[in-house]
């Protein structure tokens, strides 16, 4: 009888474990909306690392970008978020990428 009491009290623990709310969920986590990004907003970031040839390995590059987009278009953006945005924009939407290298381009 004791043996499943024990049973039911290390159940009931490993349910409260499962609806605990996870650390990766925390609220500054949360505090960055998944959002598509503008394609002002993408001229902007494309811009700053162009500019300053970013290797992603600067962190206080993208930190730049994140206050840039903060102040100019009111969002909040993680490093995170930016960092694999430049990479999809340049490993995977080339018409996109070029897109946005032809408009600065013209605005130089």
């Amino acid at each position: 009888m004791a043996e499943t009491q024990q049973d039911r009290a290390n159940c009931s623990n490993d349910e409260e474990e499962e609806e605990r709310p996870d650390p990766d969920t925390s609220r500054f986590r949360r505090r960055f909306k998944d959002s598509n990004m503008s394609f002002g907003e993408m001229l902007e970031m494309v811009d700053i690392l162009k500019r300053v040839d970013y290797d992603g390995k600067k962190a206080k590059i993208m930190a730049k970008v994140v206050r840039s987009l903060h102040r100019n278009f009111g969002v909040r953006r993680s490093n995170d978020q930016l960092r694999k945005r430049w990479s999809d924009l340049k490993l995977r939407e080339h018409e996109q990428y070029r897109k946005i290298l032809r408009v600065l381009q013209k605005s130089k």
